[in-house]
């Protein structure tokens, strides 16, 4: 049987989404100094990146990126980050992913995040799927999905070929 794909999102869509996502993220911490976007490797990292140039450009604050590490499979325990908990706390925080399916992994990236007392913190992801079995949302979302559970949401980043297809 073969698979239909449908590309749901494009480069130059991908591109809006950001910088939506990016002035959003700009607006709910204008005031601050420093805002510490945290992406969950692989591609929420890689979200995060294109997210922090962007941030860049337009917000008066310190953009600092902040790599989290987990087990996806089994993440109870296995939260790691590329900065020490004494860096990010009383911080502003932006935990953010590439796809939010059923929330395990986020939760259990807040649940990391939230052992440290912060400032002020919030979720982003490039796209947001109906289908949690956590109560656990994305504050800035680049697009909202009604799928089945059969289907899967496959986000690629590639230089000049982002894409988001639904498999």
């Amino acid at each position: 049987m073969k698979i239909a794909l449908e590309k749901i999102l494009d480069h130059k869509a991908i591109q809006h989404k950001i910088k939506r996502i990016a002035f959003q993220i700009y607006e709910s911490n204008a005031s601050e100094d420093v805002v510490i976007l945290a992406g969950i490797a692989d591609n929420g990292y890689k979200f995060a990146e294109k997210l922090a140039l962007v941030l860049e450009e337009i917000a008066p604050f310190q953009v600092v990126l902040c790599k989290v590490t987990m087990d996806k499979k089994s993440p109870l325990g296995t939260v790691k980050t590329s900065l020490s908990s004494d860096e990010y706390k009383d911080q502003c925080v932006v935990l953010i992913d590439d796809v939010l399916n059923s929330g395990t992994t986020l939760i259990y990236g807040v649940k990391h995040f939230l052992e440290v007392p912060l400032k002020r913190f919030k979720t982003a992801v490039l796209v947001n799927r109906n289908h949690k079995k956590y109560p656990v949302k994305a504050d800035f979302k680049g697009i909202s999905l009604s799928t089945s559970l059969n289907e899967s949401v496959k986000v690629t980043f590639r230089k000049g070929n982002d894409t988001v297809i639904l498999e």
